[in-house]
């Protein structure tokens, strides 16, 4: 498995399909605007109808956990996937998953560099980089 990630704007999933808003972005003001994560999860043939564990974790450009002010919790998500086999499906094929996550600001250090992990089952399969504007 490997997952694509894009940081947007705004992103929803209708009817199998990812529609992103501001997508593309690598820089936004430290205590910016709401933001969101986009995800085309690719599962190939080998590893459908199996459970497997996704975790996202935003860390600080030394790879430490992000916390909010006033809380101790690290910025993450974790999702358990299972993704069938359709019926016909050839050996050797992959099928996409899209996935989208919506935030309300996040409160970061201004000028300072930040990565969004994913993890699937304890391995990394994507990430994407992005820094905060100066003050």
């Amino acid at each position: 498995m490997d997952v694509m990630l894009m940081l947007c704007d705004h992103a929803v999933v209708a009817d199998g399909k990812l529609y992103i808003n501001g997508g593309g972005w690598d820089q936004l003001p430290a205590n910016g605007p709401p933001t969101a994560l986009a995800l085309l999860v690719h599962v190939p043939w080998d590893e459908m109808n199996t459970t497997r564990s996704l975790v996202l974790q935003l860390v600080d450009e030394d790879g430490g956990a992000v916390v909010q002010p006033g809380t101790d919790t690290p910025i993450l998500l974790r999702a358990d996937l299972e993704v069938g086999r359709p019926a016909g499906i050839v050996p050797g094929y992959t099928v996409s998953i899209p996935l989208a996550f919506n935030f309300s600001p996040l409160r970061l250090s201004p000028g300072s560099g930040y990565e969004w992990r994913a993890e699937c089952d304890g391995e990394p399969v994507g990430s994407v980089r992005f820094r905060t504007t100066p003050e």
